[in-house]
């Protein structure tokens, strides 16, 4: 579902996320305060979820001193620039973005006023978010998620599960600066692991769709989903997965549970959790520029065994001890 109003109700509605400070240093504040969460998903997100929990943890209750509203863009990231200004003139005292680049820069163009706290940067330094991960500056800080990092990672667990793997299809959004600066760290590890990348540079949707929907068992062993969520380019890769028998590796547990084989990543609840305590220290004083950028505390294998049952994959054991979760 795209419409707009969809997306407007969202903000309109909120997400209830409010509570006081019982294990903060200055006590909740005295009037409500309204948190902006931008993301390019479809909804909240795992990181968002996670930050309501770290609020929950640290002594928040919900409705009676903060909420939460969350503006997201279905995969557009077109839409961020104005989803992020919607959320300044609707007032929101501090904005929290999910997916890291294109979400945080878009909130970072809408103001240099209202403190952001970006949930997953991959290189918030090198995209120029900020301008050291000690010391951010301007009135922007956050959780790094190393996405770049992980990445080879990632491909090397996919080579472990799947025998005789050597082709995978790597689509990814040619308009997306960011999912094109992650390429040399594939194709590196790519090389390094002796496996061939069908590399698909994608510019719409529709094409997204059309090409990915083609991708065939004997032509790639494997499809390779990015980080990035734009042209929903995930969700087709999920899609033409289950439909075609190809196994699937993703950034994130929640294509997995819709029937993914695998993700490896940061854990993005984690990272709302950390986002939630930087949350906590803005809103009692700190300033954002001061605050180091964390890092990620906690990574996470996830595998579906009923995906793997059905592809016919018998999960390496070596494999299995070291999954954070299975999903049967």
């Amino acid at each position: 579902m795209r419409p707009r109003s969809a997306r407007l109700l969202a903000l309109a509605a909120g997400l209830a996320m409010v509570g006081t400070m019982e294990h903060s240093t200055a006590g909740p504040p005295a009037r409500l305060i309204k948190i902006g969460a931008l993301t390019e998903s479809w909804g909240p997100t795992p990181a968002i979820i996670g930050l309501r929990e770290g609020l929950q943890e640290l002594g928040y209750r919900e409705n009676e001193h903060f909420v939460i509203g969350v503006r997201f863009t279905q995969g557009n990231p077109a839409e961020l620039p104005e989803a992020a200004r919607e959320l300044v003139r609707h007032g929101v005292d501090i904005i929290v973005t999910a997916e890291g680049g294109n979400t945080a820069k878009a909130a970072q163009a809408a103001t240099n006023r209202i403190p952001i706290v970006f949930m997953g940067g991959s290189d918030p330094v090198g995209i120029g978010l900020v301008r050291s991960l000690a010391r951010p500056g301007g009135n922007i800080t956050g959780t790094a998620d190393l996405d770049i990092d992980l990445g080879p990672k990632r491909m090397e667990i996919f080579r472990e599960l799947i025998p005789g793997l050597k082709r995978i299809l790597l689509p990814y959004d040619a308009t997306n600066t960011y999912a094109v600066a992650q390429l040399p760290a594939y194709r590196d590890a790519a090389r390094r692991l002796g496996l061939t990348l069908v590399e698909r540079p994608l510019r719409t949707e529709e094409e997204a769709q059309a090409v990915i929907g083609k991708a065939r068992k004997g032509e790639v062993d494997g499809i390779f989903s990015p980080r990035f969520l734009s042209l929903n380019i995930p969700g087709f890769i999920l899609d033409t997965g289950q439909k075609q028998g190809l196994p699937t590796m993703f950034h994130g547990f929640f294509f997995v549970e819709r029937g993914g084989l695998v993700a490896y990543s940061a854990a993005d609840s984690q990272l709302g959790r950390q986002a939630a305590r930087l949350v906590d220290k803005i809103l009692n004083g700190a300033k954002p520029a001061e605050l180091p950028v964390e890092q990620p505390t906690k990574f996470e294998l996830v595998i579906n065994l009923k995906t793997a049952k059905g592809l016919g994959l018998s999960i390496p054991q070596s494999v299995l001890l070291r999954a954070d979760r299975l999903i049967e």
